[in-house]
């Protein structure tokens, strides 16, 4: 009787989480770099995302927004 109260509760728990959203999942992003760029770090600036590159033509910085969309550029000189 009481492994069906609590797989009862898990189930309820469970279903609950479900039904309200549950955490927001990020969306899936391909980024195509340019031969030669290398990822060197990663951050959330804002509800944006700041990726660091560096490669032949220099260092930079691009902002995503939520949905993936690239919003801004920053080099370095």
């Amino acid at each position: 009787m009481g492994v069906l109260i609590v797989a009862g509760t898990v189930t309820l728990v469970v279903l609950l989480i479900k039904r309200a959203g549950g955490p927001a999942r990020a969306p899936d992003v391909a980024l195509d770099l340019p031969a030669g760029n290398r990822i060197m770090g990663i951050a959330g600036v804002d509800g944006r995302l700041a990726i660091w590159l560096d490669g032949p033509e220099g260092a930079r910085i691009l902002l995503l927004d939520g949905t993936g969309r690239r919003v801004g550029e920053l080099r370095a000189r």
